[in-house]
């Protein structure tokens, strides 16, 4: 049997990457690898320097995209207002509530049940807790079971067994508070990540007192003698109070001491089948 015959390894002379052919290099320049160019490739190749023969192709000609560090402070990132879209501006543009922050928020409601089961809804879509304290637990039964896809987003709670709810960064928690216009004093201390928002279906004598303490007041219609009291109280302009007894069911005005804003709620299909049409009492 003859001795098989072995193509000799990669000499030191050679490139280090493949064999040289068998018997030397031919004067001509030796057969030409399937994956060089040919001759007249190479003539009419631009001038510059030449890709690495099987090292894949080449990317654009062009200078790459480099920053200093220095210039590294000027770059921004565009980034919108994040909250609850409890409705639009009289611009037609969304409104959009801070509804959750990193320190306690106090938020009163002088308005119907129907407008907080739809900001607790909204509330929950984005990712937060809801516990409400009530007095009437069957008529927010319905939408606890339907909040969350099965998920237990939203728990009801009679008035005074509400537990502490462990509110954090990462488990944000709306407590609704719906005891009639007399509520009794919150038995929750204020925590970071935990926002309460009372509900009074109408002006009682404590609640001067209570909207002057909170952070933010939504205001639904109002009678006239409800109005003069929250205008005095929220030092509203008079145009303003003109208007709060004659907005509709679905209107209402989100105000501070300092700044005020009509917002017009705009129900989906899915909440008004849940919830009903907009209305101000319940």
């Amino acid at each position: 049997m003859a001795t098989p015959t072995y193509q000799p390894r990669a000499t030191p002379s050679s490139d280090g990457w493949r064999n040289p052919p068998i018997g030397g290099a031919p004067a001509g320049g030796g057969p030409r690898l399937s994956h060089e160019p040919r001759p007249d490739e190479r003539q009419a190749a631009p001038t510059g320097p030449r890709p690495q023969p099987g090292f894949g192709l080449r990317g654009p000609r062009r200078s790459p995209h480099v920053l200093t560090a220095e210039s590294l402070a000027s770059l921004t990132l565009p980034v919108a207002e994040d909250g609850v879209i409890v409705g639009i501006d009289p611009q037609n543009r969304p409104a959009v509530l801070s509804l959750l922050r990193p320190g306690p928020l106090e938020v009163v409601l002088v308005g119907s049940m129907w407008l907080a089961q739809v900001l607790a809804l909204r509330t929950v879509a984005t990712g937060a807790r809801v516990a409400v304290e009530t007095a009437r637990p069957p008529a927010w039964a319905q939408m606890a079971q339907a909040a969350g896809g099965g998920q237990q987003c939203v728990s009801v709670h009679d008035v005074r067994q509400i537990a502490p709810q462990g509110p954090s960064v990462s488990s944000p928690v709306l407590v609704v508070r719906d005891m009639g216009a007399r509520p009794p004093r919150n038995q929750l201390a204020p925590s970071p990540w935990q926002t309460t928002l009372t509900v009074l279906p109408f002006l009682g004598p404590r609640s001067p007192q209570m909207m002057s303490r909170a952070d933010l007041v939504c205001l639904q219609r109002l009678s006239p003698e409800e109005t003069e009291v929250v205008t005095r109280t929220m030092r509203l302009p008079a145009q303003i109070g003109q208007v709060l007894p004659t907005l509709s069911d679905n209107a209402m005005l989100w105000c501070t001491r300092d700044s005020h804003e009509f917002v017009m709620t705009q129900p989906t299909d899915a909440e008004t089948q849940l919830l009903g049409q907009p209305r101000r009492m319940d």
